[in-house]
């Protein structure tokens, strides 16, 4: 890494290379990946064939949101005040590598040696440790992106190549997931051989993608050194952004929708549907959508305002994820048909939801004189993962309530809060997410004005 300098890529305002923008969506393709198996599988993969009662894994990921309270705020502001060489982001990339890696190992490859609270133990610090790494990768990586342009539009591409990035790997995830779901019915320890294998495989690839990102990158030299000067004072700055406060509480409320798709998406398809293997075939669907639509977020966003077409996108993801509680056995396609329309709508989020971010820490700047990206980027990704939390929860102890068995024909009652928590509960988030989104009242204008002023000022 010495070799590489943090010199400028991107003037302010100026149009970021296209070269840029690929070396920057390389990393999130393993991240994305990695994220998919442990959201979408290790819940199941620690029920179904760890055997661990699904309140105890609840449980585990809800501990890990405590932790996140502080680990978080800690790596925004000690990305933000970094001040090397190689810049204030590409080092926490570099060295997040490892742990990256250790912790997915933990969580897809436990040893068969353990069993009972030993095993739930390790599945435990696994989670942690994985969701700790991934704040030592994304907090800094998203920053980063917020640095490479402060441009309104520009911000879009930047944040849309990410997104594709994140999204091809979840679809090179499903996959995999698609080959653990069928090695479920040779037995526990095919599908335990098979976790153990690619673990191995998705860590070294993901290493040598994230490596690409920090020497191929350069970093604006103007931010450095302009973080906050104590971490409870950056918080508090972040409370005090009217901006900020509002889009914390959209992006709990909607993620708390999100959270329970993901998390129930397998136990759906398996035991509501009865068609255990369509539930990577739902999620391609959703996910293969939210790519082929990335390029029309940019001008689309141009000409309605990111706003209205966040608020739009949410509202329509609402209503199809609502009409997933009305599924039964036999009606594969129609899960399909709305999960496209979902993944058409929900993409748009990934575009436009980072780069409205990004335009509300200029305001910071400009209020404060700071530039503090990871401190921002650290409390919205310590508030998507509450949510997860809150609902990995909340869904852990609601199957177990109602008597949820691992493996066998489910009762009525389980397969009615299956739907409620799949159907119902995000239908009612997201929408209540695109009311309250529409007090959101910092625009292109407003944004411009900002930025003019902050140039004068010589930043």
């Amino acid at each position: 890494m010495s070799s590489v300098s943090a010199t400028n890529t991107v003037a302010p305002s100026a149009a970021v290379k296209l070269r840029t923008m690929v070396l920057y969506a390389l990393p999130p393709i393993g991240a994305g990946y990695m994220f998919c198996i442990v959201s979408l599988y290790v819940m199941k993969f620690s029920t179904d064939v760890l055997l661990i009662a699904p309140a105890i894994m609840g449980l585990i990921f809800g501990i890990s949101r405590f932790w996140d309270a502080v680990s978080d705020p800690l790596v925004g502001y000690l990305s933000d005040k970094t001040n090397s060489r190689w810049g204030r982001r590409r080092p926490w990339l570099f060295w997040s590598v490892i742990p990256v890696f250790v912790s997915f190992w933990m969580v897809t490859a436990p040893p068969e040696s353990l069993s009972g609270s030993l095993l739930a133990l390790w599945m435990g610090a696994g989670v942690i440790l994985f969701y700790s790494a991934q704040t030592m990768f994304i907090v800094p990586h998203m920053s980063l992106g917020a640095e490479l342009s402060d441009d309104y539009h520009e911000r879009n591409k930047i944040f849309g190549a990410r997104h594709a990035g994140w999204i091809l790997g979840y679809i090179s995830a499903l996959g995999t997931m698609y080959l653990l779901i069928k090695a479920e019915q040779a037995g526990p320890e095919h599908v335990r051989a098979l976790a153990s294998t690619q673990s191995i495989y998705a860590g070294i690839f993901s290493a040598i993608l994230l490596l690409a990102c920090v020497y191929g990158i350069r970093e604006r030299s103007e931010f450095a050194g302009r973080g906050a000067e104590k971490p409870w004072a950056a918080a508090k700055d972040i409370w005090q952004n009217s901006h900020a406060r509002l889009l914390l509480i959209v992006i709990f409320i909607e993620n708390l929708g999100g959270a329970v798709i993901t998390i129930l998406t397998l136990y759906n398809a398996q035991y509501v549907l009865k068609a255990p293997t369509m539930a990577p075939v739902f999620i391609l669907a959703y996910m293969v959508w939210s790519l082929i639509l990335v390029p029309i977020w940019m001008p689309l966003a141009r000409r309605v305002g990111k706003k209205k077409l966040w608020i739009y996108s949410m509202v329509v993801t609402g209503f199809a994820f609502g009409g997933m509680f009305f599924l039964n056995e036999g009606d594969e396609l129609i899960l399909i048909v709305l999960a496209s329309i979902a993944g058409a709508a929900g993409g748009c989020g990934g575009t436009i939801n980072p780069s409205i971010k990004s335009d509300v820490i200029d305001y910071d700047e400009y209020q404060t004189g700071e530039r503090k990206e990871g401190a921002y980027f650290a409390a919205w990704y310590f508030v998507t993962k509450s949510a997860y939390g809150v609902m990995l929860t909340v869904t852990g102890f609601a199957l177990g309530i109602v008597g949820f068995m691992p493996n066998v024909e489910q009762t009525e009652g389980v397969i009615l809060m299956m739907k409620f928590l799949y159907g119902g509960i995000p239908f009612i988030f997201y929408l209540a997410g695109a009311v309250l989104l529409m007090r959101f009242a910092f625009n292109e204008k407003e944004h411009r004005e900002i930025v003019a002023q902050l140039e004068a000022r010589g930043r």
